[in-house]
């Protein structure tokens, strides 16, 4: 079966396995063109994502929130990839605003407002908050990235660092784009591949991870009280 790079300067189509997929459509891979590590969709994932694209787009729902300049970079802003949980989308929503985190991109299977589920646990937060629904997450990474604003992922792996102490030796400058992923999956291969640094929360207890909404919530906290401009 077909299925096509995420990776927006490529975008090549190419036969994927079957038996590859798992049970969401995903298979885990590298492009043969540009060789970017990436978690890989079905045709048919694709195709969902894509017509839930053109639903938003004809309902005029791909953006919200107060008006902003086309050239406008926000100083803290979030990337939310493939969270499937519209009431961890409405938290995130609403931790941005007591933190102070101006945008919000909403990209892949994640929801976006109007939803009566976001709107119960944002409280209004989608209002006063800017947003933009993008259907692959690499098209916003890439322009944050030409306007000199910092990737930084929200995850846990081999390679991360404390976010308590990628602040304190002033390894983070704003502008920021703080990335959360999937709730089960975390971050994709390729957004993590444009990340600029990778961060986590510490873990003391048996768990491995926190929800998604509630790791956002501290770490935006700490990044708008810790982190200035460079």
């Amino acid at each position: 079966m077909q299925t096509r790079c995420p990776n927006p300067e490529c975008a090549i189509e190419f036969d994927l396995s079957g038996d590859d997929l798992d049970k969401r459509g995903h298979a885990p891979g590298r492009c043969p063109d540009c060789g970017i590590h990436a978690t890989f969709r079905s045709p048919d994932a694709i195709a969902i994502i894509e017509r839930e694209f053109e639903k938003r787009k004809a309902k005029g729902q791909l953006k919200g929130g107060p008006e902003r300049a086309e050239d406008w970079v926000p100083e803290l802003s979030v990337l939310v990839e493939d969270v499937r949980s519209l009431w961890n989308v409405g938290s995130i929503f609403r931790s941005s605003d007591g933190a102070g985190f101006q945008h919000v991109f909403l990209s892949g299977i994640t929801g976006s407002p109007p939803r009566k589920e976001i709107e119960k646990v944002s409280l209004g937060a989608e209002q006063v908050v800017s947003w933009d629904y993008v259907v692959n997450p690499l098209q916003a990474i890439v322009q944050l990235k030409k306007r000199g604003v910092q990737i930084v992922g929200l995850e846990k792996s081999d390679e991360s660092v404390l976010l308590s102490e990628a602040i304190y030796r002033n390894e983070l400058k704003r502008p920021i784009c703080l990335i959360s992923g999937n709730e089960v999956s975390g971050l994709s291969p390729q957004v993590l591949h444009h990340c600029e640094i990778v961060c986590h929360l510490p873990m003391r207890g048996m768990k491995e991870s926190l929800n998604v909404a509630v790791a956002y919530g501290i770490a935006a906290y700490m990044i708008a009280q810790g982190v200035h401009k460079a």
